[in-house]
């Protein structure tokens, strides 16, 4: 059976100052530390042959993805489904903020991880439903592998999907700025091959290891 890979990169680097802050649909570039992450992707991937190149709407998304397909003659589907999780009142605040002024909703948040919606926004829940459909469509109907450029939520809830994993255990899963996740796809199976793997900013050469 046909096996294809599917890349799944988060974003490169955005502003720093929002470190400690919640950050979902807050439209953010990327910092020069994160348009290098992306040129190194743009590296790392040059013999890599994809059949499509999937980002989201948001800019620091759309950047990176830019970057990494400007040499290779492929447009870019943008699809505002792969958005971050909207953090509604939330998006922006400190975490130490919410934390000491809305307790309760801190502690219902950690009691009920999947559910919990922040005032006027979405829960991973929520997410799942908007990102777990379009996920599917896109591996039905884009032929060869695919590289998707997308975010630490979204990112998460895709890994927990295709492994099985309940919604409740997403934030076991590391997203740093930048990383790559590989799945292959065999029929209707996938198989996490690498996960979180990070930019070298010593060399140029391959990091990714594999799995047998």
């Amino acid at each position: 059976m046909l096996k294809r890979k599917i890349y799944l990169l988060r974003h490169g680097e955005i502003d720093q100052s929002y470190r400690g802050r919640f950050v979902g649909q807050t439209d953010l570039p990327l910092t020069d530390t994160g348009e290098f992450q992306a040129r190194f992707w743009e590296h790392e991937l040059c013999g890599e042959q994809f059949g499509a190149i999937y980002c989201s709407d948001l800019v620091r998304s759309q950047n990176t993805a830019k970057i990494i397909a400007a040499l290779r003659g492929i447009s870019i589907e943008v699809t505002p489904e792969l958005r971050e999780i909207n953090l509604g009142e939330w998006d922006g605040l400190p975490v130490s903020d919410i934390k000491s002024h809305f307790p309760d909703e801190w502690r219902m948040r950690g009691e009920n991880l999947a559910s919990y919606r922040p005032p006027g926004g979405e829960s991973f829940s929520d997410l799942a439903s908007r990102v777990v459909p379009v996920f599917g469509s896109i591996v039905k109907n884009a032929e060869g592998n695919l590289l998707i450029v997308a975010h630490a939520g979204v990112n998460r809830v895709i890994l927990c999907h295709a492994l099985g994993m309940p919604l409740a255990n997403l934030f076991n899963i590391c997203q740093d700025y930048g990383c790559m996740n590989i799945l292959e796809l065999s029929g209707d199976s996938f198989r996490l091959k690498t996960m979180n793997i990070l930019p070298s900013v010593r060399t140029c050469k391959s990091t990714i290891a594999v799995c047998p």
